[in-house]
């Protein structure tokens, strides 16, 4: 029986295909003509989109040795789990570019074309200037008339307070957001630590702009997460640094008072109180420098937890679209018609064969 199949499957005869297909060649010429014509139409009217990217390495608190023995292990598919001081550390960093919260602080990015005609914040320019497919106006135009009655609402509660919530985003500001999350890439190299941030528009300049500006972005929450922990100590003791000197400059004033005031005094109550008012305001200028030394640590400490990065690859603007790819995506529909085409043709065949 495996023998019978063999040879079925064998006796295939090709000038039997070639022949048919010759015959019915109008009918490939037709699905070509037509698949042609309607690949153009939806293609065609398709917006062109640039992409910018940025790359960067940023500064971790790991041991060297620790991190280079990992890098290599990398190359081999193996994952050496390290410790790390922070939470969001860069391995993490796509997962941030998911996050509701960073992404929102985008929306206030001024963005301007490259014709000049339009600079404004990028969630306005996502939202009014944006190219659209002339094919979907009809369903956009739908749209826009079913959702007329809620944009006054929309509109107010945006502006209300903080102009964005991210605990609490309108639909069209939801909608907004999963463009922008569309629009902005993060990757991570496991082999080299690098970051590289990808940003994709319908303009290119706008692409450039907006990918230094995420990376600005990126780079000031990061120093703000590694910094807060210092930074609140050292409003700490910045507080307590400056109540210690108000309460010792008020101390040696009232000290400074009764001295000049008691010059020449014998009396021994006075100068028993001039000797315990001398003793307080030691221990006041004591704690008074004991807080400053602290402060100056503190402020140390902040400068230490300060990330920096290098940025290896800086943003430019692309003089070239990346898409979409029209005579790639024409060919590419023209070959799936012609296999449609030809297992239409041999569909009774192809019950046999297979």
């Amino acid at each position: 029986m495996v023998e019978n199949k063999i040879k079925s499957s064998a006796s295939i005869d090709l000038g039997g295909i070639f022949k048919k297909v010759w015959s019915n060649r109008r009918l490939f010429i037709k699905v070509w003509v037509i698949t042609f014509i309607l690949s153009c139409i939806w293609i065609l009217p398709q917006p062109r989109y640039y992409r910018a990217e940025v790359s960067i390495a940023p500064e971790t608190s790991e041991d060297s040795d620790i991190g280079s023995l990992a890098a290599l292990a990398s190359n081999f598919g193996v994952n050496i789990d390290k410790s790390h001081a922070d939470a969001i550390y860069p391995k993490l960093y796509p997962d941030l570019f998911e996050s509701t919260k960073f992404l929102t602080g985008l929306f206030g990015v001024i963005v301007k074309t490259e014709d000049g005609t339009i600079e404004t914040d990028y969630y306005t320019y996502l939202k009014d200037h944006q190219k659209q497919n002339v094919l979907f106006a009809p369903l956009r135009a739908c749209q826009s008339l079913l959702s007329s009655g809620k944009e006054e609402a929309t509109e107010q509660s945006s502006h209300n307070g903080k102009r964005f919530d991210p605990f609490k985003l309108s639909k069209e500001e939801s909608d907004i957001l999963a463009k922008v999350r569309g629009n902005i890439k993060c990757n991570f190299s496991m082999v080299t630590e690098v970051v590289t941030i990808t940003v994709t528009d319908q303009d290119p300049l706008v692409c450039a702009l907006l990918a230094d500006s995420i990376k600005e972005h990126l780079q000031h929450f990061i120093t703000d997460y590694r910094t807060k922990k210092a930074r609140d100590d050292y409003e700490h003791y910045k507080r307590l640094t400056d109540e210690a000197k108000d309460s010792y400059e008020k101390s040696l004033e009232e000290y400074i008072s009764l001295r000049d005031a008691n010059t020449h005094a014998s009396l021994q109550s006075v100068v028993l109180k001039l000797d315990a008012m001398d003793m307080d305001v030691k221990a006041k200028y004591n704690i008074y420098m004991s807080l400053n030394t602290r402060l100056e640590a503190a402020m140390a400490k902040v400068q230490e937890r300060t990330p920096a990065f290098t940025e290896l690859i800086n943003a430019t603007v692309p003089t070239k679209p990346a898409g979409p790819k029209r005579m790639f995506f024409v060919a590419v529909m023209l070959f799936l018609s012609t296999i449609g085409a030809f297992m239409f043709l041999f569909r009774k065949e192809l019950k046999e064969w297979f």
